[in-house]
């Protein structure tokens, strides 16, 4: 393939990567272009319009965005902001979820009510995007789920409303590792409706294992079947894993990445809770040599472990009942009196303390907590979104907190802002981990309560994920078609693409 290595003059281009499927491959296809990109000195910024996700983060502006467009500007080397992600949606129970728009909570709703709601939405996300597109030479936007959801079409604001609106040429990503990638991709074109049709310009294939050159008869047939080219295969790589955006990502998170500096490994399992957010906070740990992370269910597992973290959730009444009906909740108590280390996070922490007084989140009213900690929450209206620093131990620490539940100590030594009691430990900071001296001075803490020899190594948790970015940008600039990705930015939606499949037939839409 040819790959453009000059930067382009005087740019100002947009595209859409959207996907066959949930976990196609979508955020880490944009990431890689942002970082491509970035490294030939386009200033670019990600964009996904609309993104439902528990994993979120807080801007240097106090906005919450979806955490996999933080991740993006990162890989674009710009700062995240709130209009990298105009409108989040964060599932509060099975029918309700939180929305948040332009980094602010908005309000909470059903499914039937929200579709209500996104014409006006559209607008924001038309104005955040144009706003970006002024500021930045290219803007790589993310699609949400699939554009085959043609029952969700009438109302789509992230996908083939997106693209119709502003007029986005479109990339269909397609996982080939589940299995189906042509019936996938030419699937997902033949459902669309003709003026949806005109913006699919290309495909990429992700995830695949073995010899390209299988692949062959496949692609031509593609080409020929929908009149639009393959623009690359992306090859299947371990150790790329960057920062989750739902749970069909939480298969893939990784376990012991390098053996241990001292002669132990220390075992960390995380509670997977139904509702659990900011799983993200744990994947520094996961970086760190000789630390092996779980997500876990069972009471087994979480005694077998050195350290058990209970994460961030959006439903924490809801996920305590879940802890007390599964027996972790007694689990965790035989831990403490064992003097065996528990960590909570944020909702984690409240779960952890003595009593919870929920009027805003489950309008429960007052719930007795696990009792592991010397703590008391309130749940307020008023969310708290913003950035904090301090230090442990003479180490920095850094974070961001996302929170309705105000949690006050009454006891205990303190522990950035919750408290210690024992080896039970709590905050609601998220993002604690990432700081490289303040982590491993806090597993050499856990592994001393736990009686394992286990020794910190030098890890830059910072220069790992540069280096997955720049991986996912080598992968980019080597296996896709780079000109003709140029040309789609800079060129708009190509014209006399051909209108195939359904929407060919009569009646089809």
């Amino acid at each position: 393939m040819n790959r453009t290595k000059a930067t382009p003059r005087a740019w100002k281009g947009a595209l859409l990567v959207a996907g066959t499927t949930s976990g196609a491959g979508k955020s880490v296809v944009v990431a890689g272009l942002c970082r491509w990109l970035a490294r030939r000195g386009v200033r670019v910024a990600p964009f996904k319009a609309q993104n439902m996700a528990l994993n979120s983060m807080v801007t240097a502006d106090g906005g919450e965005i979806g955490r996999a467009q933080a991740m993006q500007a990162a890989a674009a080397r710009v700062e995240p902001e709130a209009a990298m992600n105009p409108v989040l949606i964060k599932p509060a129970g099975e029918r309700h979820s939180h929305v948040v728009v332009l980094g602010r909570p908005y309000e909470t709703v059903d499914a039937r009510s929200y579709w209500t709601r996104t014409p006006p939405l559209l607008e924001v996300a038309l104005d955040a995007l144009a706003g970006l597109r002024r500021r930045f030479d290219v803007v790589v936007c993310e699609g949400a789920g699939s554009p085959a959801e043609v029952n969700l079409r009438p109302r789509d604001i992230a996908n083939m409303g997106l693209a119709r609106a502003a007029d986005l040429p479109v990339l269909v990503v397609g996982d080939i590792d589940r299995g189906g990638v042509f019936a996938h991709l030419a699937g997902t074109l033949a459902v669309l409706d003709p003026a949806d049709q005109r913006h699919i310009a290309g495909f990429v294939i992700n995830k695949f294992r073995g010899d390209a050159a299988l692949l062959e008869p496949g692609l031509e047939w593609l080409r020929a079947d929908t009149g639009r080219p393959c623009l690359g295969v992306l090859p299947w790589r371990s150790g790329l894993w960057l920062d989750a955006e739902d749970s069909l990502d939480l298969g893939e998170r990784p376990d012991l990445l390098t053996p241990p500096a001292g002669r132990d490994v220390l075992r960390v399992a995380v509670v997977r809770l139904p509702r659990m957010s900011n799983v993200t906070d744990v994947d520094p740990l996961a970086a760190e040599p000789g630390v092996s992370v779980r997500l876990v269910a069972t009471p087994a597992e979480v005694a077998e472990a050195d350290l058990v973290i209970v994460p961030g959730t959006r439903t924490t009444v809801a996920d305590l009942a879940w802890l007390r009906e599964r027996g972790i909740g007694d689990a965790l108590r035989r831990r403490a009196a064992d003097g065996r280390p528990v960590l909570g996070i944020c909702g984690g922490l409240q779960m952890l303390g003595a009593v919870i007084d929920d009027g805003v989140e489950s309008r429960a009213g007052r719930v007795p907590g696990l009792g592991l900690l010397p703590v008391r929450t309130v749940f307020t209206p008023e969310k708290v979104l913003d950035l904090v620093q301090g230090t442990w131990r003479g180490h920095p620490v850094a974070g961001y907190r996302i929170h309705h539940g105000r949690v006050t100590a009454e006891g205990g030594e303190p522990f950035l802002d919750g408290c210690r009691a024992g080896s039970v430990w709590g905050t609601t900071w998220h993002g604690i981990f990432e700081g490289d001296a303040f982590r491993r001075a806090f597993l050499a803490e856990v592994a001393r309560c736990a009686g394992r020899d286990w020794t910190p190594g030098t890890v830059s948790f910072a220069e790992r994920r540069e280096a997955r970015l720049d991986a996912l940008a080598d992968l980019i600039e080597a296996h896709l078609d780079t000109d003709a990705v140029w040309r789609l930015i800079e060129g708009g939606v190509p014209g006399g693409l051909p209108v195939v499949g359904l929407a060919r037939r009569p009646g089809g839409s």
